[in-house]
């Protein structure tokens, strides 16, 4: 009886030993706009790497994120694609006071198919898209909630060509499928991030609106209150690192706070 015992003791012992699988809290969830797509996930790579711990990333346009946060979608950190949807929520009190940092800066851009007779175009007071569009129609996103066709409607409107622009609009459900429109052809024109038009081959940047026709782009992040996640804190810091700065600046986004170690 004592030999069997001492087996099964033993056999105990070596399960405990043994590597386990990954647990829950070995890893979190970031809510992130989907212009970030791209450099995001090379940088949660990057985090994974260094720290072993997993991250899922769910992208879609800040504003549907947002909503989905104030219904109760468990989230650990949101980045929002400009500052009216990460105040939203701290209104609602749904972000952890203290952990809000504006990370990231962009530009606002017009773009063409890769082949388009269209290049160097002038954006500046009385820029016409409407003319420049033709009989065709302009891709931008939804320019009642997503932030780059926020950024866009007062672009045009401070330019002076949104009225004009306006029934032309093919409007999209975030700024990937307005890139998309333009990547197949199915616009001739479209208003985008300087940093989607980076990967994307298939069309090319034909002009860029002046910084002070619209709202700074802003990408601000921050923990959600209802994460417990220890992870998180330390998730946010890597955000600030040099590592960090030199994959985002790759995909051509600005950094906006000093870098830190990890």
């Amino acid at each position: 009886m004592l030999p069997r015992l001492f087996a099964i003791f033993a056999l105990c012992a070596a399960f405990a030993a043994a590597p386990q699988p990954v647990a829950a809290q070995d890893s979190l969830t970031v809510f992130a706009a989907a212009s970030m797509r791209n450099a995001l996930d090379d940088v949660d790579a990057a985090f994974t790497t260094a720290t072993g711990i997993k991250v899922t990333a769910s992208y879609a346009a800040s504003s549907a994120l947002a909503k989905q946060i104030t219904q109760g979608a468990p989230a650990d950190a949101y980045v929002s694609a400009n500052i009216k949807w990460m105040d939203f929520l701290e209104r609602k009190k749904l972000i952890a006071p203290g952990t809000r940092i504006n990370l990231l800066g962009n530009r606002l851009v017009l773009i063409a198919p890769k082949d388009s007779k269209l290049d160097h175009v002038k954006i500046e007071k009385g820029f016409d898209i409407a003319k420049l569009a033709g009989s065709d129609r302009i891709a931008v996103a939804d320019t009642k909630a997503v932030p780059a066709g926020l950024y866009a409607k007062a672009a045009l409107n401070s330019l002076g060509a949104w009225t004009a622009a306006e029934r032309k609009l093919a409007q999209a459900e975030n700024v990937r499928a307005t890139l998309a429109y333009v990547a197949r052809g199915e616009t001739p024109l479209g208003i985008v991030y300087a940093t989607d038009a980076h990967i994307e081959p298939k069309v090319k940047i034909v002009g860029v609106f002046p910084v002070g026709s619209h709202p700074a782009i802003t990408y601000p992040v921050a923990r959600l209150a209802a994460s417990k996640n220890a992870h998180v804190r330390r998730y946010l810091q890597f955000l600030q690192t040099p590592a960090a700065k030199a994959i985002f600046e790759k995909y051509g986004f600005s950094f906006l706070v000093p870098p830190k170690a990890s």
